[in-house]
């Protein structure tokens, strides 16, 4: 009897608190998975970043140093240096990545069409101001303005080269310089409506959308919309712009 007893207690289960008084064992809750924080998606790689620092440096330089006659090489350096990396963007946006081709910031301003018909039938007696997607709004001017300020390189570079050259004589030089001190003042309004824009919609979505340009990721969750950084091509186009700049300078001192 007693080693019935014995193997009786050795093979029962334990009771449960709470089994003995006849109340349900409730199991306790499972831990809900949680995915681990990423660095974010990667939505610009590095030779566009180096394009959009350098870009905004020699634009930065070359205004401050437009009224001076003591910095005028300095000027006129960073404007060729504008002109070229307008032609790397140019490049770029036929062969680089989708997410900054051509083909995709037409489709961004494609649909400023259909946004300004939506707001024309808001404004009309008995429209709905709610059909408007007033989001969309600070996207399409972002895209418009790059698109403007990249089209103002141009014609910037050919007047400043025209002004420095004196094209047309005393009378050309003066038409040069007027152009090209229009077409200036253009670029600085849309650089400054890029940056409005840009707070505006980090401030309206609660995110740092300038960080891209620094890390070149944006803190979402999802996959990566580009493939690859290319660093070693960011690294080529900064060496390129040093190099050149190496041999005005070389040049200026023969």
């Amino acid at each position: 009897m007693i080693k019935a007893l014995i193997m009786t207690t050795l093979t029962s289960t334990p009771t449960e608190p709470g089994a003995a008084s006849g109340r349900a064992v409730t199991p306790p809750p499972l831990a809900t998975p949680v995915a681990p924080q990423g660095p974010g998606r990667l939505v610009t790689d590095a030779p566009m970043r180096m394009f959009h620092w350098l870009f905004a440096l020699s634009f930065v330089g070359a205004y401050i140093s437009a009224d001076s006659e003591d910095s005028q090489w300095v000027h006129v350096v960073l404007g060729y240096t504008l002109a070229g990396l307008l032609a790397f963007r140019v490049v770029y946006g036929l062969v680089g990545p989708r997410p900054i081709r051509w083909s995709t910031m037409w489709r961004k301003v494609s649909g400023a069409k259909t946004w300004l018909k939506t707001l024309q039938t808001a404004w009309r007696p008995g429209g709905d101001w709610q059909a408007v997607a007033w989001r969309q709004a600070p996207i399409l001017g972002m895209a418009i303005s790059l698109l403007a300020l990249l089209a103002v390189v141009l014609p910037l570079t050919l007047t400043g080269y025209g002004t420095f050259h004196e094209w047309g004589g005393h009378l050309g030089g003066e038409v040069f310089e007027s152009l090209h001190e229009f077409f200036g003042n253009t670029a600085l309004s849309l650089v400054l409506l890029h940056l409005a824009l840009l707070a505006g919609q980090s401030f309206w979505r609660q995110k740092n959308l300038a960080l891209p340009m620094l890390t070149g990721r944006l803190e979402v969750r999802g996959p990566d919309l580009i493939a690859h950084n290319r660093m070693w091509l960011a690294m080529v186009l900064l060496l390129c712009v040093l190099a050149y700049i190496a041999w005005e300078i070389y040049s200026a001192w023969l």
